[in-house]
């Protein structure tokens, strides 16, 4: 597994669309469904290759949810996608008709997080990986980059339950190389250090390592984490973190509770304390601006992970 160091940015989304096609290439059982938004999420990649296969449900993300389960009680493995604003209005029927029967439903939200920016507050998905994240048998997903997101649909596929898995509109920075592998449940550690842990998921994998960057020239030995793989969550690696550091950093484009801060500090309870400083949108709705407007505003750019990162070093 390669590290990047690129200024080449495509959006997360794009790499879904590429790898949701190669997947379709191999297996005839994958289907994929769309809430009237084919084109913005990139599944209409899959549906101008496979239109026998492709299902336009048009602005209906409830049955959209139904009728997958349907296919995938037929042996079909779907792929559901819409914004991640949107499919939560199908949340009971990811509940009751696929979690709850531990279908191989796949589920797709793009344009999540404030990297929808000017769209506005109503548009910002902040609780999408939360409120999944809480339903027994699903998986949750993340992926820093396009190249994680391709890779991720195979991982998605092999799993045998229900997936979440979020994408982004917006460009960001391509991080990782072609051999980049991704294993649900694994945490990939991309530079070690033993002062303190950045433990970060999407966008905001990129801005650890640009606070990696600021803090080792200041003489700070920093492990940077990519967290993707929100559930499963793997414990293992938070552990060690906690004991090699002593001192945890959570970075993530949601709300602060629920998802990867979330995760991480019960892991931490559960398993072995350290000092946990948590990087998110903090109980407030949004506003309308340009992403990196919203992330300044918001306190998710790189100076604040490393004003985080100062204060868990000296709470230790």
């Amino acid at each position: 597994m390669s590290v990047v160091q690129t200024v080449r940015k495509e959006a997360v989304r794009d790499g879904y669309g590429r790898g949701l096609v190669a997947l379709g290439r191999e297996h005839e059982e994958v289907v994929a469904l769309d809430a009237d938004l084919a084109d913005s999420t990139r599944s209409a990649w899959f549906g101008k290759e496979f239109p026998e296969r492709f299902f336009q449900m048009g602005i209906a993300e409830q049955d959209m949810l139904v009728t997958a389960a349907g296919l995938a009680h037929a042996g079909m493995v779907p792929f559901a996608s819409s914004f991640a604003i949107f499919v939560q209005r199908g949340w009971e029927q990811m509940r009751n008709s696929v979690a709850r029967q531990n279908l191989p439903v796949k589920l797709v939200g793009s344009h999540g997080g404030l990297m929808t920016g000017q769209d506005g507050s109503s548009a910002h998905a902040l609780e999408d990986v939360g409120i999944f994240r809480n339903l027994p048998n699903m998986a949750v997903f993340v992926p820093a980059d396009s190249v994680e997101a391709e890779k991720a649909v195979q991982a998605l596929y092999d799993h045998k339950g229900p997936a979440y898995m979020r994408t982004t509109r917006a460009s960001v920075p391509v991080i990782h190389g072609d051999d980049h592998t991704v294993e649900l449940g694994r945490f990939r550690t991309e530079r070690d250090g033993d002062d303190v842990a950045l433990f970060a998921c999407g966008p905001m994998v990129a801005n650890a390592n640009i606070a990696a960057d600021m803090l080792e020239k200041e003489g700070v030995s920093v492990r940077v984490v990519n967290a993707s793989s929100i559930r499963p969550l793997d414990h293992a690696t938070v552990e060690k973190a906690a004991r090699d550091c002593g001192a945890i950093v959570t970075a993530e484009d949601h709300f602060i509770t629920g998802a990867l801060g979330s995760a991480v500090a019960e892991s931490l309870a559960e398993h072995h304390p350290a000092v946990l400083e948590r990087i998110g949108v903090r109980d407030i709705f949004t506003t309308s601006g340009t992403p990196e407007e919203l992330y300044e505003r918001f306190g998710l750019n790189p100076h604040h992970v490393v004003e985080a990162a100062q204060r868990a070093m000296r709470r230790k």
